[in-house]
């Protein structure tokens, strides 16, 4: 078992985000979460890391709810890689990664040889090793997002969430960062905009839609012509190319 959200929902500000969204990630695999701005992809990242409390359904943790576990609990087995991360504090590349083992030490006890090595590790799979002293506020937009995933896989999580991660990154590095996901095989959550990256790196799809689940499946049963256009209100043309779905699109659905 893994993280599942059981029929949750979630409002703020009287709207409600969330209506009624059920997730169950397949141990090892990427999940996508699609869905136009505002669908409430976020919220359900939030949710499933235990930073927002459900107002009705349950997120649980192979089996146990959330919000029975401990903050320590739940960051040893789920890392979570937000869209933005920014800090006044003069820290280093280092630093930030060596952040991602906290959960697994005893407050003021220093680092140990297997914390090291996890730093290092994630570090190199990240391509950050030879900006390990380079300090944060240097760093441009796509350095600070490999560096945050970094300090996630220095956790040496099962559950691995990422919202947006490919955000700031040049499409060198949105390839090479997916690739890296994948590779890990971990259970990932992974909000994405990009169907075609989507459907590129993805093992399952979940589409929401004003706050529910409107479509959820492999990337061949997900990304449909007609999914993009009641969804995303968008013509699109599907193909296929290295035996997955391709999307080029064509215009609004109001020009056809």
């Amino acid at each position: 078992m893994t993280l599942r959200a059981d029929r949750v929902s979630r409002g703020a500000d009287g709207t409600l985000i969330l209506d009624g969204v059920s997730l169950t990630p397949r141990p090892g695999e990427v999940t996508g979460l699609l869905g136009p701005n505002g669908s409430g992809k976020s919220t359900l990242l939030r949710l499933l890391a235990g930073v927002l409390a459900p107002a009705s359904g349950v997120v649980t943790l192979d089996g146990r709810p959330l919000d029975g576990l401990s903050r320590r609990t739940v960051a040893r087995r789920v890392a979570v890689v937000e869209q933005q991360a920014d800090t006044q504090v003069a820290l280093t590349v280092l630093d930030v990664v060596r952040l991602g083992r906290v959960p697994h030490r005893r407050a003021f006890a220093p680092a140990s040889p297997a914390d090291e090595e996890a730093v290092r590790t994630a570090l190199a799979r990240t391509g950050l090793a030879d900006r390990a002293d380079r300090a944060w506020h240097t760093l441009s937009g796509g350095e600070r997002q490999r560096a945050q995933i970094a300090r996630a896989l220095a956790q040496e999580p099962r559950e691995l969430l990422l919202d947006e991660p490919t955000n700031h990154l040049d499409i060198s590095h949105q390839l090479a960062l997916l690739a890296l996901i994948t590779e890990l095989r971990l259970t990932s959550v992974v909000a994405l905009h990009d169907l075609n990256l989507a459907a590129m790196y993805c093992d399952r799809l979940v589409v929401l839609g004003q706050g529910r689940v409107v479509a959820s499946g492999t990337p061949d049963d997900v990304l449909t012509e007609t999914l993009i256009a009641d969804v995303y209100g968008v013509r699109a043309a599907v193909t296929r190319a290295d035996d997955r779905p391709h999307i080029r699109f064509l215009g609004p659905v109001a020009d056809s």
